[in-house]
């Protein structure tokens, strides 16, 4: 078939150097579907000398490579560059002739006469690259995510579908773990902590340094011990979630029960991970602020306290870049099984040169999880405060009402609330961001198509595109 016009390639050079030649000045060039003046072409036997072009026998008829605005009679004319090989098909709607100029021309590409035009590559019904292609197939689908480098949308779009799609896992681990830390803050607010006496010595224009140091000591360690109380907290929603997102992502649904005979191996790690990554950013402040704090204590006056400001502001800086290259040491820990410091060694290593990717993709998912529990938190502030002693006016003015047990139950119920909807917003926006970074370096997408049973993955199939 090399010697058949309209089978070669475009680019191609001309088979043995009959196709491509140019007509000669004594006249017109033989129409390529007339039989030379020996034989009729085509037929077996035929002088290979004679003036018409070698033609096959299973070589459409004439009438299927019409030129454009001609009747179909009309003989087609020559190629008029030898570079496009002979096998070239007739002039037409297609890319095989030379097109006509204009829009449909080699300048508009997606002209009724262009590459990606309507009458595609040939008159014989073969799509054009604009019109059949369209673009790569889509990537493989079989969970949350799509198996290939995700978008910020598409990473939220998952934490959101996972919660969608398994609300009953989700949702009960969420509102169970939510309501044991609720619990716990109440009883220890109601029976062991009480702000009040410290609010109103901060509120004090009167009170003394040493009447402020105690209240403010104080208020922080209350503030402290809720705090630890909702961290231990979200670490096992954590680790919950973290299992039921990765099973998510592959379409694969899981239990409660599963989860956390997944979920339990890995716990006293990941809480050793939690609080060892605090810590690094309080030693990491308390250094920036040493300096500042030495010339303090040598007389330095302001300048110590300038000094101060600006090692606290570095230190800052510094913590902040650190906990953002270690933010993806827990779904290292609870999917890799690793170690404390070798998950945070993985971290460390797929956040590598996406810091502020990474950065910006944790810190939009924090905004919208504070906005969705503010949205839930707050009405239940003010409805508590309503009903207790002091009113809403009470609330407005220390910030706090009356820690009576009206005032902490309902602000709890909201807080419960709160919990349960951003918890998976933040654990699931973890996860799927460590699982995009290994895509994006590893292939991992590759791996977790043959973990969902997706067939011929990675081999050019249609509807498969591996990660890159």
């Amino acid at each position: 078939m090399k010697d058949t016009p309209g089978w070669a390639s475009p680019g191609s050079a001309p088979s043995d150097g009959q196709n491509g030649q140019e007509p000669t000045a004594s006249g017109p060039a033989e129409p390529a579907d007339r039989p030379g003046p020996t034989e009729p072409a085509g037929q077996p036997g035929a002088d290979p000398s004679g003036p018409g072009p070698k033609w096959s026998k299973e070589q459409p008829p004439p009438a299927q490579w019409p030129s454009p605005g001609s009747p179909q009679d009309t003989p087609p004319p020559p190629p008029p560059n030898p570079g496009w090989g002979g096998g070239q098909p007739p002039a037409g709607p297609g890319w095989g002739g030379q097109p006509p100029a204009g829009p449909g021309g080699y300048g508009g590409y997606g002209g009724p006469g262009g590459y990606g035009g309507p009458g595609g590559y040939g008159p014989g019904g073969h799509p054009g690259w604009g019109g059949g292609w369209g673009g790569p197939p889509p990537a493989a689908k079989p969970g949350v995510i799509p198996l290939r480098p995700l978008g910020v949308g598409e990473i939220l779009d998952g934490a959101v579908s996972t919660m969608r799609t398994h609300w009953r896992t989700v949702l009960g681990i969420s509102l169970t773990v939510a309501v044991f830390t609720q619990i716990a803050v109440i009883l220890l607010q109601g029976f062991v902590l009480d702000d009040s006496a410290s609010t109103e010595t901060l509120n004090d224009p009167s009170a003394t340094a040493g009447e402020l140091s105690r209240a403010l000591g104080d208020s922080l360690l209350n503030s402290g011990a809720v705090l630890l109380i909702t961290l231990l907290g979200t670490i096992v929603a954590t680790a919950l979630l973290t299992t039921v997102t990765s099973r998510a992502v592959l379409g694969k649904s899981v239990t409660t029960a599963e989860a956390w005979s997944d979920a339990r191996p890995q716990l006293p790690k990941l809480f050793g991970l939690t609080f060892l990554l605090p810590l690094i950013a309080i030693t990491v402040g308390a250094l920036g602020t040493l300096p500042g704090i030495l010339v303090g204590l040598a007389g330095g006056g302001d300048g110590a306290i300038a000094l101060a400001v600006f090692g606290g502001l570095a230190a800052a800086v510094v913590a902040l870049w650190l906990m953002i290259r270690f933010s993806l040491a827990s779904p290292a820990l609870m999917l890799e099984k690793q170690s404390v410091l070798k998950s945070m060694s993985r971290s460390a290593k797929l956040v590598r040169g996406s810091w502020w990717r990474v950065f910006g993709i944790q810190l939009l998912a924090t905004i919208i999880a504070n906005i969705v529990a503010s949205i839930i938190v707050i009405p239940f502030a003010f409805l508590a405060s309503a009903l207790s002693g002091e009113g809403v006016t009470g609330f407005l003015n220390t910030g706090t009402g009356d820690l009576g047990w009206t005032f902490l139950v309902i602000s709890g119920i909201g807080s419960v609330i709160g919990s349960m909807l951003t918890f998976p917003i933040t654990a699931g926006v973890s996860v799927l961001l460590y699982i995009d970074q290994r895509i994006r370096r590893e292939a991992l997408d590759l791996d977790l198509a043959r973990a969902a049973g997706v067939q011929d993955y990675g081999s050019g199939a249609p509807g498969s595109t591996p990660g890159s």
